[in-house]
């Protein structure tokens, strides 16, 4: 199966793709990944990435798309993938078609996770990260023993700005923008499915494997 995750962020798509992906016996491809391996190695691609990360200038779509398109080719992806994190926007997801076509193949599904706004601010807005051990925890979920203390280490815990609510809900705008066109791009193409992302985390994985069932050779 080949397989594009999308949903906004705090939608718990970096959890699913790796369950999803491991059930499914292909694997997770991310863009994160795929960057901080080529900058790690100092690929070509990987060099002409640090420089705009450097610049704190966002990396442009034709270096992101060349950084997938290898990925895509090594062998392990040859009988399926799962993408989570590309593509971000209509055209991307115009030359993913296109280079998959090359390629005598075709995406097989597009799972999206759908999650109310005011459940996403609260995943996101409730962490609290560790300033010694780095641990993640969260004021409603997972809270600490201590408030404000880290239980791993005895650290300090801290509101990361990313995880402040207003930042949060910049983002979610900006994902509504980047993204909800390309939703309609792949309902339009007739392989979008969505699932409800709330509740367990292993509810919702049995959820999108039932969602996917269908959709397996």
């Amino acid at each position: 199966m080949r397989i594009v995750l999308v949903g906004p962020p705090g939608a718990g798509k970096g959890t699913q793709a790796q369950f999803i992906a491991s059930h499914l016996a292909i694997p997770k491809i991310s863009t994160g990944d795929i960057f901080r391996y080529n900058v790690s190695q100092g690929t070509p691609l990987g060099r002409q990435a640090k420089e705009y990360m450097d610049r704190g200038d966002l990396v442009p779509d034709e270096v992101t798309i060349a950084m997938v398109r290898d990925r895509l080719g090594e062998e392990d992806a040859q009988d399926g993938f799962l993408l989570d994190g590309f593509p971000r926007n209509v055209p991307q997801a115009e030359t993913l078609k296109k280079q998959l076509m090359d390629w005598d193949q075709r995406l097989t599904v597009v799972l999206e996770l759908v999650v109310d706004e005011d459940e996403v601010v609260r995943r996101l807005s409730g962490r609290r990260t560790c300033r010694r051990c780095e641990h993640v925890w969260h004021i409603m979920f997972d809270p600490p023993t201590r408030e404000g203390i880290c239980d791993a280490c005895g650290g300090e815990l801290f509101q990361r700005d990313d995880d402040r609510e207003e930042t949060v809900r910049h983002r979610l705008e900006v994902y509504k923008k980047q993204t909800a066109p390309l939703v309609s791009y792949y309902a339009d193409e007739g392989i979008l499915i969505g699932i409800d992302a709330t509740g367990p985390v292993e509810e919702v994985t049995e959820r999108a494997l039932a969602a996917l069932r269908p959709f397996a050779r």
